[in-house]
């Protein structure tokens, strides 16, 4: 189980290798996404709070990048934050997900993309449910719900 001190190593000293990568050009991915998708996951973009559709819905399911379709959180891991956006405490695995120091905005926090195509996610921080004490802010439109049924 990931905790603070293994994303702050992942951002210091490098990420996990992922199980594959996916490249494409901007303009395959500006093709392949909506100018709103594109924007929050090619562009670091940001939701505002409470407005992605799965901020509230704790359907079952893994939630995959919608980039690339790797998956990235599963639905038994997230929780009600309060934040604004879907929360999760782990991802799916341990290399699914890339840490990198995010300076912008006048603070100093974590953000998280996906491993294999670089879509921006979303922030970690440590004020997340125990175990973990993780929570994993992400933008609804960087991922999608594939349901179980």
């Amino acid at each position: 189980m990931l905790n603070w001190k293994n994303i702050i190593h992942f951002t210091v000293n490098g990420n996990p290798t992922p199980d594959t990568r996916v490249e494409k050009t901007e303009d395959e991915w500006k093709a392949l996404l909506s100018a709103e998708e594109y924007a929050i996951t090619r562009l670091k973009g940001t939701e505002r709070p409470f407005s992605g559709e799965h901020c509230s819905s704790f359907a079952s399911g893994e939630y995959r990048c919608t980039c690339c379709n790797t998956p990235l959180f599963d639905s038994t891991i997230k929780f009600e934050s309060s934040s604004g956006w879907p929360s999760f405490t782990q991802p799916i695995k341990e290399n699914a997900v890339k840490y990198h120091k995010d300076t912008s905005h006048g603070m100093i926090r974590v953000e998280i993309l996906c491993n294999t195509c670089d879509a921006h996610l979303g922030h970690v921080f440590p004020d997340g449910p125990e175990p973990s004490g993780l929570r994993y802010c992400v933008n609804s439109l960087s991922i999608q719900l594939n349901d179980e049924d």
